[in-house]
């Protein structure tokens, strides 16, 4: 069996406010827990009104607060949008109160439109200044330094374990030149997971962070006792996915009977592309479908994403998820 971790947005859904997304959000990572998931990791988004995971830090302080012995953190916080000090600070902070239990996942997107980038406050001269963030990061999380004139406290000596997030190539590239650990968003950008894996693992430098390479599959997971029931939840991520792609983005929608009924053909089509890495069905049918994705891309380990409009339903889905990882044959995950 590898690992297998959970990705939430802290979705808010219509009829209900981001409070309920945050209450939503501990009972989810507490079950999680009982799981055995081996993450819990939140995503940095501005300005989107069905995402209540904005003031990212903050949220995994709450969900680490509530929970015991699961590793929390982002997946991802958003880079160019921050300090490299300020975000050393955030998560030395969360190191020295939850220890040992606190993953930074690094993106290079802003996370969201460009006036709301430039609402952010950082600049926005054009200059890719990713690479360079990340080790400065690095650099306040690590050892204590007498020369150093600026130091992250609370941050300086926790070694908060960093991961490089991509959907491109640029991720993986930049992944393995650090020997830094590597999640692709293959649960929205499918169309080059495998390239990107083999850039990662082919240029894979040991810089004395981790020996060997370490890739993270993400997959969509909409998951129920019955095949119909998990297709009727799906559709709210579908629909929302859909409104996302032509600037319409709103709460994560009910789902629906038909989804033929709601988007177009073509709409459809862009949708089913997008979420082409994705398990849905009954029990038998995720556990197949989920087995199948890690013999195609070889995973070391798995993140599982949903956006489920009723919360019950989602943490049902996920414990569908995790028995069908805990039960899958050992020669899959090999």
């Amino acid at each position: 069996m590898i690992p297998y971790s959970l990705l939430d947005l802290s979705p808010i859904c219509e009829g209900a406010t981001a409070a309920d997304s945050f209450r939503a959000t501990l009972d989810l990572a507490r079950a999680a827990e009982r799981e055995g998931f081996t993450r819990y990791w939140l995503a940095e988004h501005h300005n989107m009104p069905g995402i209540a995971s904005a003031a990212t830090s903050i949220l995994i302080s709450h969900v680490a607060a509530g929970t015991s012995t699961i590793r929390v953190g982002s997946g991802g916080i958003m880079l160019p949008n921050h300090s490299p000090l300020v975000i050393a600070e955030q998560f030395g902070t969360l190191a020295t109160l939850h220890g040992d239990r606190i993953d930074l996942g690094l993106g290079r997107a802003p996370g969201t439109d460009m006036p709301t980038a430039r609402a952010l406050r950082r600049g926005m001269d054009g200059v890719d200044r990713f690479p360079q963030d990340v080790m400065e990061l690095m650099d306040y999380l690590g050892d204590p330094d007498p020369g150093r004139h600026v130091n992250a406290i609370p941050g300086v000596g926790t070694k908060v374990p960093v991961w490089i997030l991509g959907s491109s190539l640029y991720g993986a590239q930049l992944a393995a030149h650090l020997g830094l650990p590597y999640a692709f968003a293959s649960h929205f950008a499918p169309q080059l997971v495998f390239e990107a894996a083999q850039v990662y693992r082919d240029n894979f430098r040991d810089t004395g962070r981790m020996p060997a390479p370490h890739f993270m599959l993400a997959a969509n997971v909409f998951a129920a006792d019955t095949e119909a029931e998990a297709r009727r939840i799906r559709t709210s991520s579908q629909i929302a996915m859909a409104r996302l792609r032509t600037g319409t983005p709103g709460p994560l929608p009910r789902p629906v009977a038909r989804i033929e009924d709601v988007l177009s053909p073509a709409q459809l089509a862009m949708v089913s592309e997008i979420q082409a890495v994705s398990a849905v069905g009954d029990p038998d049918q995720v556990r197949d479908q989920l087995a199948a994705l890690i013999r195609r891309h070889r995973p070391d380990e798995v993140i599982l994403a949903g956006h489920i409009h009723d919360p019950a339903a989602r943490i049902r889905s996920f414990e569908i998820a995790a028995e069908a990882m805990r039960t899958m044959a050992p020669a899959t995950a090999a």
